[in-house]
């Protein structure tokens, strides 16, 4: 199938297509449990599993259904190899911290080795050294300066200036270590060890706040209640923020994947570009044939430059130049957020709250990041040491101007989206829509999203955003809402798809239809 006419198909993920999602059924009742966790993906099922294993009363919920969410969109690498991250963070907090992470993820991944093999998964893992390139000038010393920051941590590796895949590179950072494997069938192993230890798990149970009075106590949407010992937000952004901290400290960022069939495969190796636009790489299997797996065209949720379906056409474009594309087998988005000093959030939520737990900011690296997240939140729990408890804390101190810097940039990005969408002036006339086609309008002196499936029905939405105000914009590849400010997205029909929104949006009736 070529380009064209295969990126006009719904974007699906490979790991979700490859595997029979598990259903569960609805929370109709209360309950009280040891310990309630929100988000059913790795970081979530990772910490159920752990949980449930020391003998405490465990109760897992999602909003959707289990691992459809960022675990089913991820690219499965299993590295500590985070990009250039460790120069960074001996820059901003030092060498102890740089080697904590380090270990840590080290760590993570050796969990994840150790699980599979102890419970004998067949998820497609294979173990790969890691790569970070790059054919840009200006990115050689900055990977020199990481490669000294990996013998000063203690990382085995090497700076290359070639490797084993058919694109141009000026210069190569390896670090020996990394991995591979199907995250899904990984997840399905460990739910399943869950059911055994007792866990009580339920999908299409969306938690809307936690009310804090003797106990936590988690509110879903319909209004049902979870009491807890513990509650732990693994649901990618929190739902529960408690001093209104989180808004201001990170954002929503979008990447784009494409699965292909081509000419010319990686041998060995998981890659990774050190400039942008991004390209991550690495081979996947298909029904048993080694495909392509390319990653990449990141931006802020909302504010792409172009039409987001150009973002699937230029990692088209760039495996075909380099590996020459037979077939397009499948694309997806992906979305994950990112803290400004690029560390991630896990740890209580805020003083006040010590029972209330938070996991987010993984940056896109949460195959060991919410490993790491899990394994911390159970130390948490259980009162065991963990030196991941400082670096982690949400309520580390950001101690580098830079950051101070990036805040007041990224809170002026906010400031400005929001402005811009209070001042635009949409048509009050409803244009004739084609079918697949979506515009902003005004509609009852409000501006409105109006779209047209593919049988010709009209469906029109309030186009403010019900978390914190903002005004949606269209993303045509996914058929969605979504939120420049702070990246929740909701459906053409207005339901929420991704938080940090909880409600839907308003909906309105095309009188002319």
């Amino acid at each position: 199938m070529g380009y064209d006419q295969f990126f006009q198909d719904k974007p699906k993920s490979y790991w979700i297509d490859s595997v029979e999602q598990m259903t569960f059924q609805r929370l109709d009742e209360k309950l009280k449990v040891d310990v309630g966790i929100v988000g059913a993906g790795i970081t979530g099922i990772t910490t159920a599993y752990l949980l449930a294993k020391q003998g405490l009363d465990v109760c897992l919920i999602d909003a959707n259904k289990l691992m459809g969410g960022t675990t089913a969109h991820t690219t499965a690498k299993v590295t500590p190899q985070h990009g250039l991250i460790y120069d960074e963070i001996i820059q901003h907090y030092g060498l102890e911290f740089a080697q904590s992470y380090y270990a840590a993820n080290d760590e993570a991944a050796r969990f994840v080795e150790e699980t599979i093999k102890n419970h004998d998964i067949e998820c497609d893992y294979e173990t790969h050294f890691s790569y970070v390139y790059t054919n840009d000038e200006t990115y050689v010393k900055k990977l020199e300066q990481e490669y000294e920051a990996y013998e000063r941590i203690g990382i085995e590796g090497r700076l290359l200036d070639s490797c084993n895949v058919p694109i141009p590179v000026q210069s190569v950072l390896q670090m020996k270590s990394g991995a591979m494997f199907h995250p899904l069938r990984y997840l399905q192993v460990l739910l399943n060890e869950c059911i055994e230890r007792g866990v009580k798990i339920y999908d299409q149970t969306r938690a809307i706040n936690v009310e804090y009075a003797k106990h936590p106590t988690i509110i879903t949407e319909n209004g049902h209640r979870i009491i807890c010992s513990y509650v732990v937000q693994a649901s990618n952004y929190p739902f529960y923020d408690g001093t209104g901290f989180y808004p201001t400290k990170m954002y929503a960022d979008r990447s784009y994947a494409i699965a292909v069939k081509t000419d010319k495969l990686i041998d060995e190796g998981i890659y990774l570009s050190a400039e942008s636009p991004k390209r991550s790489l690495r081979t996947v299997k298909v029904n048993g044939e080694r495909a392509l797996l390319v990653v990449g065209e990141n931006h802020k949720v909302g504010q792409s430059e172009e039409q987001t379906t150009t973002h699937y056409e230029s990692l088209y474009r760039f495996a075909d130049t380099h590996f020459n594309v037979q077939q397009t087998l499948y694309h997806w988005s992906a979305q994950d957020l990112t803290t400004l000093d690029k560390l991630p959030y896990v740890g209580r939520v805020a003083k006040g709250n010590d029972n209330v737990f938070v996991a987010t900011g993984f940056r896109k690296w949460g195959m060991t990041n919410g490993t790491n997240a899990a394994l911390l939140i159970r130390d948490l729990i259980m009162d065991n040491d963990n030196p991941l408890a400082q670096l982690f804390s949400p309520a580390r101190e950001l101690k580098f101007d830079p950051t101070i810097k990036k805040l007041f940039t990224f809170n002026t990005d906010v400031a400005k989206h929001l402005i811009k969408g209070k001042l635009s002036r949409p048509p009050k006339e409803m244009e004739p829509l084609a079918k697949g086609e979506a515009k902003v309008i005004t509609y009852n002196n409000e501006r409105a999203g109006a779209y047209k499936n593919e049988h010709g029905e009209i469906y029109i939405v309030d186009t403010t955003c019900t978390h914190l105000g903002c005004e949606l914009n269209w993303n045509e590849a996914e058929k969605t809402w979504d939120c420049p400010c702070h990246g929740s997205r909701f459906s053409y029909k207005g339901e929420v798809i991704h938080g940090p929104a909880v409600q839907n949006l308003q909906t309105f009736t095309d009188e002319k239809e």
